[in-house]
């Protein structure tokens, strides 16, 4: 199963990629799936102790999901405690946003976005224009993923295969490389193999080059149920 923030409204744009970079850390998408599911405002110290961490680094992973759009946060005493006495604790709770399920995810209206903005901008050569789209995209997403990564310099197969979890490509990684064994793009990829793969490839591509994965490259290597790209060492 995977769970996947609806993009059903707005643009796959610099929110949205930053979206996805905040949920590379570990620790971080632990602690927003705990307060997603928590039922109820949780605390700082709650949200530590649940899953054995410092409360300073809890905090700090908690206001990078608000700054992200995921959680939102406010000041709130319990309602054991009387007012006025000591500072209410922050607390925090899941943006209102609709959540998706879908098994497997499916990421249909990143192609969609790709194909207009593509059309609008140059209707004669729309294809080789989407191609260029797509790349940028992805590259925009691995320089992200690098910045969260915390490495200016070059980012790891891990926080690549977590940026590309987030988008439901559901990636196994293993020796010399990453396969990808979910199509977000399953039902388009059927009618369209030629488009739709090309456009795949050039988005991990970009997200390849934008990561700056030593010696990575991604892959064109349609494969019957799977993906049709990965990327190799």
């Amino acid at each position: 199963m995977s769970v996947g923030k609806s993009w059903s409204t707005g643009r796959w744009g610099t929110g949205r990629w930053s979206t996805v970079a905040a949920l590379v850390d570990r620790s971080r998408r632990a602690l927003y799936e705990y307060v997603r599911r928590a039922g109820h405002p949780v605390t700082r110290e709650e949200a530590a102790e649940a899953h054995g961490m410092s409360r300073n680094l809890t905090a700090f992973h908690l206001d990078k999901l608000v700054d992200a759009g995921l959680l939102c946060a406010r000041y709130e005493a319990p309602a054991d405690q009387p007012r006025g006495r000591g500072r209410a604790p922050k607390v925090y709770e899941p943006v209102g946003d609709e959540v998706a399920i879908t098994i497997p995810e499916r990421r249909y209206e990143l192609i969609a976005e790709i194909l207009a903005d593509a059309v609008v901008e140059d209707s004669a050569d729309a294809v080789r224009t989407a191609h260029r789209h797509a790349r940028e995209r992805g590259r925009d997403l691995g320089t992200r993923v690098r910045a969260a990564a915390g490495d200016g310099n070059s980012g790891g197969a891990d926080d690549i295969a977590a940026a590309l979890a987030a988008l439901g490509f559901e990636p196994q990684v293993e020796p010399g490389r990453v396969l990808l064994t979910n199509c977000p793009f399953h039902a388009l990829a059927g009618r369209h193999p030629g488009l739709v793969c090309g456009l795949n490839h050039a988005f991990v591509a970009g997200l390849v080059e934008g990561g700056a994965v030593t010696g990575a490259q991604a892959r064109l290597d349609p494969r019957p149920g799977i993906c049709c790209v990965h990327i190799v060492w």
